[in-house]
């Protein structure tokens, strides 16, 4: 007599949140580096960096997510990456003061909190550990940070192997 497999996985209650589904992989990165605009390469000269600023074609960072950095040793004075916000506010998605890594945990904080975490009120989380993510360690702590509040239980790894993380006080 033969036994019929069971797949236990698929019938657990156990719900699977991948991180690289909320990935925004498709909106366009861009970088404005202020070593561009330096006088000798050491200098920000403010008329010069103001007359940039008004030729400058602020509609190519339409929709874009926009990190503003100084790949340089040169001290940028604070007002400068103001005056760049100000010019760059109604057309980025997103913008950001450091480097493209920064730029990629801003994004990934961003569909983080898009997500209405209710949806998992007393659910058991599996978070997938196998991903491709560009900062593992950010992500994975960020939402556990914003899971906690609403699930039973978060594990990491995979459904039919998982390592416990956390479970909820009994009320």
């Amino acid at each position: 007599m033969e036994e019929q497999i069971e797949n236990r996985v698929k019938k657990s209650p156990l719900v699977s949140f991948d991180l690289e589904e909320i990935v925004d992989k498709i909106t366009e990165r861009k970088t404005i580096d202020l070593k561009e605009n330096l006088f000798q390469g050491l200098v920000l000269r403010e008329k010069d960096f103001r007359l940039f600023v008004k030729e400058h074609d602020w509609d190519q960072y339409e929709d874009c997510y926009v990190n503003l950095t100084c790949s340089t040793d040169a001290i940028i004075p604070n007002w400068a990456y103001m005056l760049l916000v100000s010019k760059l506010s109604s057309k980025a998605k997103l913008i950001v003061q450091g480097n493209n890594s920064e730029l990629e945990k801003e994004v990934l904080r961003l569909k983080l909190d898009e997500i209405d975490y209710g949806q998992f009120q007393n659910a058991k989380i599996v978070i997938k550990g196998c991903s491709e993510l560009s900062h593992p360690e950010f992500a994975f702590t960020q939402i556990t940070n914003k899971m906690m509040p609403y699930v039973s239980s978060i594990m990491y790894g995979e459904p039919c192997s998982t390592v416990p993380i956390y479970k909820a006080p009994k009320k």
